[in-house]
């Protein structure tokens, strides 16, 4: 037995080596890959963030035990100090030489760590610094979704229920500023306007939260957007409720980072955020996530036994992705240096905030980029340094916790499930609880508490009654104010659908006088000494920088009034007023060319236009003139002369025609002359013109071209009316210049002695004034619009604009006088052609007379004297043309007629039917024979029965050229006499 037990001993240890050297074999050969998290251990983000990471590495490994890589976490406390954070970086950058560093949480640590992980090429990865704010750098990754992407979200909700104007509740941080341009430019893409912007410091206590939320009170808008730590809304909203800001009428909505953390809060807190809405990202669900948030809770419980409530939140989901998303990026790196290289060589250890320089970080983050995958809070993937997009919760706070009531996508669905829809109609939330437990939608605004009512100004003006009229009691000192425009505005605000109170406060002096012009009231709106404006206010660009106007609810456009006169029917001058000056003058010049024309045409071929000089003026002038009354006798032989007159009987038809129609309205029908009609006039002329005071019209007249001092200001109608009585001459002006309204009022009263004149310059019409941003102008407006369709409004402008008995002329007035333009195409054609009449004639006489022509222009003689000789050729007959076109121009019955040489004892002459009438009177009543005309026709058959049926000679008609060609063939060729047949 004694050598039993040293050889079980020898035995056993054998055994044991054995087993100890095939563990050593089996133990795998993992590369660690260092990793640091910084994080604030005693906040609820960080300790939830700490618990995922954990259980995140476990269940990783758990589920790939073959991966050759593991991450080695290495947790520092930051404390939620940006110096610690720092102190912590560089601790784990240059002592622990991490490759990734998980963290910092706040966006403040986040900014100063950033820079390090950029010097260190080593990625930082945050699932908690939700800001757009941070500096843009390749080694930085957001694995959570930034600020920015949940604006769109919030401005779908304000845009759904049709507010146009909210307040902006933000921390003074890094945090709270982040968002505020994303959102603001959301907001305005959807047409809301940020009515004010509260800033609330990290460091304000109660009271300062109270008196900014009172401040907020007294302004009209009730849509809050608030954008906090839970920190900060955890004071915040019992401080809404004892404001009594969270009752019906108010809405307000918060952002994801505080609408996560809801549950976490005090039951009292959120028993003050009921009716709030808020958003927040869309988590999927799923059997893993329910898994995994139940394990994670027993996880949390038992490294924070002291916590009572916690949940499995989104910081929580996005944590635990983060570290699948770096374990996989490691695996794919698979390798790592063994040491890393220093930066510049050798460690500057004066420098404090100098680190080393990895070389796996590049790799890392390129890896980390590539990684996608559906985490537990929705598919992961990096998109330029930032976790994608996705679909956003829309929360209604109520009871213990929120309730969902629809889903926005980053497609910009709105719907009240989470399923895409297309159609508009789909787009609908479930039904919301509001603040003051009410299911009425607020309308966004608010007139201001207190009791206060709206300060309306209204002008004092001893002119325009009818518009505006302020009366003071002198007993009680109070104002009674009425008028057109007061009892339309009262009807507007009548018809909004709901109560606003109101008191009209006159724009005067304490002696009761006017306060200044129009712009200066309209600057009281703004500078809030009034909340708004009511009278015969134009609306004008000038005055638009610094109020805003609601639609108009009056007509726009400067007319012209100038007086009147009536024609003078017994004026000697009358016949002359139916046309104007310049069309007599045109019209007799074409008189006297067109005469000229005929007698260049008709002279060489026409006997009626031969002759002495002074016959020739007198054919001149008398054919035209006596065309009017078509009494002219003289016979046109030249084709051209023909077609000129054919034209001109047209042209005098037409003008004779116009000239008795328009003498004969004069005659019959009393007329107005307007004493001006042109702007351009005036100006000319330095006439004065004028407006009435305080009106935009001075800044119009002085754009139109009118000097300032021509410029004068009336205050009343009576005044205006005198001053143009009087004229500019005699110390008035020639033209008043009034919006549309006015003027119609103004000739109400003087529209015998007055009218308009002239064009009407665009202006905008009259509309009700108020203070930029207000929420009122759109209501407003939409009354106005609707009093105008139900036509109330035009019923309230019939009782005030009931015009007095007026018989003198309504609307624009122009002149009766036929101008010069009626005519002017007809004078062209007529003259057109009489011209080119003229010029056929001119250039066939220089044809046919060629030769003429050509040797007087080849003679040594002077330039006047060839024009003398062609004269005198034209002043001759033309022989040839004149036989051919004027055969019986001296036989007036067509008979045969005889013109023999003058040398001849014997000739033929014609007798006329008034010469034979004549020759029967001579006779004497007692005489049997008398003288009747008789046709050559006649004369042939008479003497052809007087010849007897045996005669074998007949007699037969001939013509006066066949007669003066027998007569001179009878004489023989040797004869000195011959006869001359015209």
């Amino acid at each position: 037995m004694d050598w039993f037990f040293p050889n079980l001993y020898v035995l056993l240890l054998s055994l044991l080596v054995v087993l100890l050297c095939n563990a050593r074999v089996q133990v795998p050969n993992y590369t660690s890959f260092q990793v640091g998290v910084i994080l604030d251990l005693d906040s609820l983000v960080g300790s939830v963030g700490l618990s995922s990471l954990s259980l995140a590495l476990s269940d990783f490994y758990s589920a790939n035990t073959n991966y050759s890589t593991r991450l080695v976490l290495h947790v520092r406390d930051s404390r939620g100090q940006v110096i610690d954070a720092a102190t912590a970086a560089l601790s784990l950058l240059n002592e622990v030489e991490v490759d990734a560093i998980i963290g910092p949480q706040t966006t403040s640590e986040a900014s100063f760590v950033i820079d390090l992980g950029d010097k260190a090429n080593v990625p930082i990865i945050s699932f908690s610094a939700t800001s757009p704010f941070h500096p843009r750098t390749p080694y930085f990754v957001q694995s959570v979704l930034s600020d920015s992407a949940q604006v769109d979200a919030i401005a779908a909700i304000v845009n759904y229920f049709q507010w146009n104007q909210v307040v902006l509740v933000g921390e003074d941080s890094g945090f709270g500023n982040g968002i505020i341009p994303y959102l603001s430019n959301a907001l305005r893409q959807v047409d809301v306007r940020v009515s004010y912007r509260s800033i609330v410091p990290l460091s304000a206590t109660d009271d300062v939260l109270l008196r900014e939320l009172y401040k907020m009170k007294t302004m009209e808008t009730r849509i809050f957007v608030v954008h906090v730590s839970t920190s900060i809304g955890s004071r915040l909203f019992p401080l809404v409720k004892e404001a009594g800001m969270m009752v019906e009428g108010y809405a307000w909505i918060v952002t994801s980072s505080l609408m996560d953390l809801v549950y976490s809060l005090d039951p009292h807190v959120i028993e003050t955020m009921q009716g709030v809405l808020g958003v927040k990202p869309l988590i999927p669900r799923s059997r893993k996530l329910s898994s995994t948030a139940t394990r994670w809770k027993r996880k949390f419980l038992h490294d924070n036994p002291t916590s009572s409530q916690v949940e499995f939140s989104l910081y929580g989901a996005w944590a635990y992705d983060t570290l699948w998303a770096l374990a996989m990026a490691a695996e794919r790196v698979g390798f790592r240096e063994p040491s890393p290289l220093q930066n510049n060589t050798i460690l500057n250890y004066t420098n404090l905030f100098s680190t080393k320089l990895s070389q796996t970080g590049p790799k890392l983050l390129e890896a980390i980029s590539g990684v996608t995958f559906q985490g537990l809070g929705g598919k992961f993937h990096i998109v330029n340094g930032q976790l994608e997009a996705s679909s956003f919760q829309i929360l209604n706070v109520v009871g213990n916790g929120e309730r969902e009531v629809g889903i926005w996508t980053p497609k910009g669905i709105l719907s009240d499930i989470s399923v895409n829809f297309t159609s508009l109609s789909d787009k609908k939330l479930k039904s919301i609880i509001f603040p003051g437990d009410s299911m009425v939608v607020p309308k966004g605004w608010e007139v201001p508490v207190s009791g206060k009512k709206l300060r309306i100004g209204v002008p004092v003006r001893p002119s325009y009654t009818d518009f505006v009229r302020v009366e003071k009691d002198h007993r009680t000192n109070a104002s009674k104010v009425t008028g057109l425009y007061i009892d339309m505005f009262e009807a507007v605000m009548a018809s909004l659908p709901y109560a606003v109170p109101y008191e009209y406060v006159p724009f005067e002096k304490p002696d009761g006088s006017s306060a200044g012009t129009y712009d200066e009231l309209s600057h009281q709106v703004f500078l809030q000494n009034y909340d708004g404006a009511v009278g015969d206010i134009t609306v004008t660009f000038k005055r638009a920088k610094y109020v805003d106007f609601t639609i108009p609810f009056a007509e726009g456009g400067v007319s012209m009034v100038v007086p009147i006169r009536y024609d003078d029917t017994n004026n000697e001058w009358v016949f002359l007023k139916p046309l104007k000056k310049e069309l007599w003058l045109t019209a007799i010049a074409l008189f006297i060319l067109t005469g000229m024309a005929l007698w260049i045409l008709e002279h060489r071929l026409n006997n009626a236009y031969r002759g002495p000089p002074s016959q020739h003026a007198g054919m001149i002038f008398y054919f035209p003139f006596m065309s009017i009354v078509f009494a002219q006798r003289e016979r046109i032989v030249s084709n051209l002369a023909r077609l000129v007159v054919v034209v001109w009987m047209f042209v005098v038809l037409i003008l004779s025609s116009t000239y008795t129609a328009s003498l004969s309205a004069r005659l019959t029908v009393q007329r107005l002359q307007l004493s001006v009609t042109d702007v351009k006039e005036l100006i000319r002329r330095g006439d004065y013109v004028g407006c009435h005071n305080g009106s935009f019209i001075i800044d119009l007249l002085q754009g139109l071209g009118f000097d300032k001092l021509n410029i004068r200001t009336y205050y009343n109608h009576d005044d205006c009316a005198e001053a143009l009585s009087k004229g500019s001459e005699k110390g008035g002006i020639s033209a008043l210049f009034a919006a549309k309204p006015v003027t119609k009022l103004f000739l109400s009263k003087y529209c015998d002695k007055f009218t308009t004149a002239g064009p009407t310059y665009a202006t905008e019409g009259y509309a009700f004034v108020f203070p930029k941003g207000s929420l009122l102008v759109a209501d407003v407006s939409r009354a106005i619009l609707e009093l105008t369709d139900n036509g109330k409004k035009l019923e309230i402008e019939r009782q005030w604009m009931r015009n007095p008995a007026c018989n003198g002329p309504d609307g624009m007035i122009t002149s009766t006088s036929v101008s010069l333009q009626s005519f002017k195409t007809l004078f062209g054609i007529t003259g057109g052609i009489t011209a080119t009449s003229l010029v056929v004639f001119i250039v066939t006489y220089m044809y046919k007379n060629r030769d003429f022509v050509q040797t007087i222009s080849k003679s040594n003689a002077t330039f006047w004297s060839k024009v003398c000789a062609i004269c005198k050729h034209f002043d001759e007959r033309d022989t040839k043309n004149f036989q051919s076109k004027g055969g019986k121009e001296d036989g007036e019955d067509g008979l045969a007629n005889v013109c023999v040489n003058p040398q001849l004892t014997r000739t033929v002459v014609p007798i006329s039917s008034e010469e034979i009438d004549y020759v029967n009177s001579s006779l004497g009543p007692q005489s049997t024979s008398t003288v009747v005309p008789i046709s050559s026709e006649e004369i042939g058959d008479h003497v052809n029965s007087s010849l007897g049926p045996q005669s074998t000679s007949t007699v037969v008609p001939i013509s006066s050229e066949e007669i003066g060609d027998q007569v001179n063939s009878s004489l023989g060729p040797t004869s000195e006499e011959t006869s001359d047949n015209c």
